[in-house]
């Protein structure tokens, strides 16, 4: 468990962030600026908060009006930054074994043990110099998780890669989270890696948590991003890979309420995925369309209407157990008569979904 209720003032920024935590991955997501970094330097005793607390897995790591602040290698967290940070003169090897020295010994089968989850034995004689973005990644996680850490903290380690390498480096992290059972605080700004990777989601804005919740309540909420931008609600599925078509890369993915056909879904049949898909690309027809590119249509019933804003409306659907959301105009609204109990088709392109594993 982590428990956060912290506050800081920098110049005319005030951060005041209060949530708790458990297992798993928690996100901290939020546009840049939100006060996400801030927030993990605090947990990491980098940061100093001002008035606040701090506990980890019931230890009090903080507390201003105590004067308890444990000094960051006690507090026993891994912290992973963007660039990784490893010693350019020292090799892999020797970067992973720096981590002995601020932990009670590394066994060898652990060292092992991490060398293997992240593919790192080809690279253990190699220095920082010769490896690509991802590869010195994979490193500072191995390094971090090394430190026998009870809390592993990860910075946007993703942001200077491309989308291979991101991929391939949240693969990882994926099997991190189910093998090693560290819980990790992930800050982030990009839906597609909170979506796939995230079990709880704390969503920052101007210093401030707006929401806490599981990542599919959150991230679909559609009034919870008021003034972040372009981005606004919508629905994050939990579903199987039921049949995969390698020649057209499509994918059948299996859910509560049918079918959803998705591309570039990196993942075998039977497995955990989860998918996002926003309101604005869902539209919403009276009679199934027929001879149409748009690969999903499914059978729903209106459940909520919410109010008008600027000419939208956002519009709940029910399909089966999971509720899809949709952006329409307000006049498309009063045309189809949109109300609660009303059976519709909710139609949704297959290039739309966000896609990503769930676990």
């Amino acid at each position: 468990m982590l428990s956060v209720e912290i506050e800081r003032r920098v110049g005319d920024f005030r951060l005041a962030a209060s949530f708790q935590t458990g297992e798993g991955v928690t996100a901290l997501f939020g546009r840049s600026g939100a006060g996400k970094t801030s927030v993990v330097n605090a947990i990491a005793g980098i940061l100093r908060p001002d008035r606040g607390r701090i506990d980890i897995n019931g230890e009090t790591v903080f507390d201003a009006g105590r004067g308890i602040d444990v000094p960051t290698p006690r507090r026993r967290i891994g912290y992973v930054f963007q660039e990784g940070r490893l010693f350019p003169h020292l090799s892999v090897r020797q970067n992973l074994g720096y981590a002995g020295l601020f932990s009670r010994g590394m066994p060898e089968a652990e060292f092992k043990r991490v060398v293997e989850l992240l593919g790192l034995r080809d690279l253990l004689d190699r220095r920082p110099g010769n490896l690509s973005g991802g590869e010195k990644q994979r490193v500072a996680i191995g390094r971090a998780l090394l430190s026998s850490p009870r809390l592993l903290l990860l910075d946007e380690p993703l942001a200077s890669l491309d989308t291979r390498r991101r991929n391939e480096i949240l693969q990882y992290i994926e099997l991190m989270r189910n093998e090693v059972r560290v819980p990790i605080v992930y800050v982030s700004h990009s839906v597609e890696e909170v979506v796939r990777i995230a079990d709880t989601v704390v969503l920052l804005s101007g210093g401030e948590v707006l929401a806490v919740g599981p990542a599919e309540e959150v991230m679909g909420r559609p009034d919870s991003f008021a003034g972040e931008g372009t981005f606004e609600g919508g629905a994050v599925i939990e579903a199987k890979v039921l049949e995969q078509d390698i020649e057209l890369d499509l994918a059948t993915l299996a859910f509560d309420g049918g079918t959803l056909t998705v591309t570039n879904v990196d993942a075998l049949i039977g497995e955990p995925v989860r998918v996002r898909i926003r309101a604005r690309d869902v539209s919403i027809a009276l009679d199934r369309p027929r001879r149409i590119s748009i690969q999903n249509v499914l059978s729903g019933r209106i459940v909520a209407v919410g109010p008008e804003h600027s000419g939208i409306v956002d519009v709940a659907i029910a399909v089966g157990g999971t509720v899809f959301r949709s952006r329409i105009t307000a006049r498309a609204a009063r045309q189809l008569e949109i109300a609660p109990g009303l059976e519709v088709y909710v139609l949704v392109k297959a290039v739309s979904l966000d896609r990503g594993r769930a676990a």
